[in-house]
């Protein structure tokens, strides 16, 4: 079934909210920081204050240098938080697949399926703007698109106000002639890297193979690759739902606390985690080991993972750190349970001396997963993971 995925984006979003709360504010330029901070930096700005050259992140004094008749605005991020939950709480009566920003002002509504019951997910985006603008004084501009990210980077488009829609398989043909910098995911690092190499828009930088983009980018080309393509399976999760992980179990049978045997099912599950965060354009921050021994008692402990990878014996580091601490008794092991959490795009901004192991293996890996995807998994194993049969 084709996705319909509904994007509301406000934009300067603690602006629009003090402007709702302050008319007054409106027709002028705004910053919002705080006022009584010694090193006070800017939390938003207004269109206005943004063109002037104010920007997120700036020390105030250097704002109010480069905009000195803006409104200066104490932030309440408590009253962002606030008005998120009003502006997302009509969505929950279209899906419960409704996913809200953390108070900026940016809210996905997956309406898949329900055009028999809601009508078409053009109206639904209509009624939600409606609601936005009549009851809380606030101008989203707003989407339908088959996916999140050809959904918000529609909105950035038409922002601060307007409507976008994009069909199913309209998403490359409508990602082609933008700038590479209004595609989500898409960092300052890659934009600096795509133009050493003369690409500024989607569509030029779509010509480019993974094995191409892999030169310069490792494997943060395969999440470049899809994404100035308009590809992007991550769902809408619903409110409170658990940020996604990847999570892999091995039981023991009989037990065991024969070192060779965990340490190849450890492995075993990190191949297993990597193959699946790799096919998800996804890398881990963080590592969570578990295991259950056979009194039932459980010893739960993680590692960092700095930068961010998928790449098999990056993963089985960190778990091996885990287990390092977790693997304290002399009773036998039960189970072992592997998360791997924390979950982003692969890093935009590359090592300064990165590791030329750690670059061979991520080739090595990519290799393997299309081996195994071929011939089974089982049709190449590391010498590790033989222990664990």
């Amino acid at each position: 079934m084709e996705r319909s995925i509904i994007h509301l984006n406000v934009a300067d979003f603690a602006v629009a909210v003090e402007r709702a709360c302050q008319p007054r504010l409106r027709g002028r330029p705004v910053i919002v920081a705080s006022s009584g901070a010694a090193r006070a930096s800017v939390y938003d700005m207004s269109d206005e204050a943004f063109s002037a050259g104010v920007r997120k992140g700036m020390p105030l004094f250097q704002a109010r240098r480069a905009c000195p008749d803006a409104a200066l605005v104490d932030p309440r991020p408590g009253a962002y938080v606030r008005a998120m939950e009003d502006l997302s709480a009509p969505g929950l009566s279209f899906s419960p697949l409704l996913e809200p920003g953390q108070g900026d002002g940016h809210l996905f509504v997956d309406v898949t399926g329900t055009s028999r019951i809601h009508g078409p997910a053009v109206d639904v985006a209509w009624r939600l703007g409606r609601h936005a603008k009549s009851l809380l004084g606030l101008s989203p501009a707003w989407s339908v698109a088959p996916n999140k990210l050809v959904a918000k980077a529609a909105t950035r488009v038409v922002k601060p106000r307007g409507e976008c829609i994009v069909g199913a398989g309209e998403e490359e043909s409508f990602l082609a002639p933008l700038s590479l910098s209004l595609i989500p995911g898409i960092e300052a690092p890659d934009l600096a890297a795509l133009h050493r190499f003369n690409l500024s828009t989607a569509g030029e930088a779509a010509a480019w193979t993974p094995d191409q983009l892999w030169v310069p980018f490792g494997s943060r080309a395969f999440f470049l690759h899809d994404a100035v393509r308009g590809r992007d399976a991550s769902p809408v999760l619903p409110p409170g739902a658990r940020p996604p992980a990847v999570i892999e179990t091995r039981e023991f049978s009989p037990d065991t606390n024969e070192r060779e045997v965990l340490e190849g099912a450890l492995y075993t599950l990190c191949e297993q985690a990597g193959a699946r965060l790799r096919a998800m354009g996804r890398a881990s921050g963080g590592a969570r080991l578990s295991l259950e021994y056979a009194d039932a008692v459980r010893t739960p402990r993680q590692a960092g993972i700095k930068p961010a990878s998928a790449c098999d014996p990056v993963l089985f580091a960190a778990a091996s750190r885990a287990m390092a601490t977790a693997w304290t008794r002399r009773v036998r092991v039960r189970k072992m349970t592997l998360v791997f959490d924390r979950l982003g795009f692969f890093p935009a901004q590359m090592e300064l001396f990165p590791d030329p192991g750690v670059r061979r293996m991520e080739k090595v890996c990519a290799v393997l997963d299309q081996v195994r995807e071929h011939f089974g998994p089982r049709a190449l194993q590391t010498g590790r993971t033989l222990e664990a049969t």
